[in-house]
This record gives structure tokens, C-alpha cells and sequence, in this order.
């Protein structure tokens, strides 16, 4: 279970996990990292020009880090900047409208470049966004399940108007994370830090 942090925690090593998100213009990717990070919803925001960078402070399974947020814009013409941003991540969150099939038809492609040109080990999870509007869905929930399960990715439907899901979504990447680190822990005489069993399962 993941807590926003309120500076009272026994001081741990805090560590910083790089979560970017990727997707088509307008599917609300800067709407979920808002909504994440301060709770809040602007329903007519601006397009993102290049990114834009958010964090957040919690402690997940008892262990405390810093949520490094990259929002990056969906338009076209910036996407040859997208590289700069997912590199070094930890996590991907893959984003498209749930009423726009063509946000759907284009995530492919940015699986495709995160497995050729992205961070090794990369946790995705997809996003189905706007899952408010349901009487104008063009894409099925077992289409968008499928896709993530083919991707090696959790999936979620999210909306970031009402709150759903948005909140797992950090959660569970984080979760994942910070198993994967578990995994691949092997004894360092300069790290003794031990690894814990967070005992955690993967959604879809």
C-alpha cells in the first residue's frame, strides 16, 4: 500500500524511481500525473510542449521514494524528443483515450521503441483513459487487456476526471519496481541493506 509522505518517517534511504509517460496528444496524460500528484483536475488543460516534470513523495510497502513524473507531449513533431525523457526510467505508462481508436492503434509503436531503444527491464503498464465516458468507447476493455498482456504490461482503465485507478496505476508500478530490484539483488559488502519480500500480485 502506497502513503504520501509527511516528512515524520524514520529516515530511510529514500530511493527515486523515473516513471514517464507516453502516448497520443490529447489522451490525458498530463491530466493523470495532476491528478496523481496534487489531486486535482483541469478539464480544458493545455497540450504539453516537449514535457513536463512532476514528483511525488510516498512510501510504498514501507519503504519511502521519490516519484520522478515525465509528462511527455503526444504531438507528432515532438516525439523524436521522447528518448531524452524515457531514458534512465524505471517505469513506462503507456496512455490512450478509450474513445479514440486510433490513441489505441498507435501505443504499438512505442512498445516497439521502448523494447529497441528504451531502458533494459523497463515495467510498462496501459492506461485506458477516459473511462468516464463510456457511452463513446471505441475500444473494447478485453482489446486494451489483451494489447497489455501481449506487452508485458499491467493494465488498467483509468479516469483521471473521476479519480479511478489513477492511484494504482503509481502504485503497482512502483510495487513492481521495487520487486524487480528485489530479483535482482545480490549481496554487496558495501550495500547490507536487506532485500524485502513486499509480497505483492500483478494486476490486470
Amino acid at each position: 500500500m502506497a502513503f504520501a509522505s509527511s516528512g515524520t518517517e524514520p529516515a530511510q534511504r529514500c530511493r527515486e524511481i523515473k516513471i514517464v509517460l507516453l502516448g497520443d496528444s490529447g489522451v490525458g496524460k498530463s491530466s493523470i500525473a495532476q491528478r496523481y500528484v496534487t489531486d486535482t483536475f483541469r478539464p480544458h488543460g493545455e497540450s504539453t510542449i516537449g514535457a513536463s516534470f512532476m514528483s511525488k513523495m510516498i512510501v510504498n510497502n514501507g519503504s519511502p521514494c521519490k516519484c520522478q513524473i515525465w509528462d511527455t507531449a503526444g504531438q507528432e513533431k515532438y516525439h523524436s524528443l521522447a528518448p531524452m525523457y524515457y531514458r534512465g526510467a524505471a517505469a513506462a505508462i503507456l496512455v490512450y483515450d478509450m474513445t479514440k481508436k486510433s490513441s489505441f492503434e498507435k501505443l504499438q509503436k512505442w512498445v516497439d521503441e521502448l523494447k529497441e531503444r528504451g531502458p533494459d527491464g523497463i515495467v510498462l503498464c496501459v492506461a485506458a483513459n477516459k473511462c468516464d465516458l463510456e457511452e463513446g468507447r471505441e475500444v473494447e476493455v478485453a482489446e486494451g487487456a489483451e494489447f497489455a498482456q501481449k506487452s508485458g504490461a499491467d493494465f488498467f482503465e483509468t479516469s483521471a476526471k473521476n479519480d479511478e485507478n489513477v492511484g494504482r496505476i503509481f502504485t503497482t508500478l512502483v510495487t513492481n519496481v521495487q520487486r524487480k530490484s528485489c530479483l535482482l539483488y545480490t549481496s554487496d559488502a558495501a550495500d547490507d541493506t536487506p532485500c524485502v519480500d513486499l509480497g505483492g500480485r500483478r494486476i490486470i
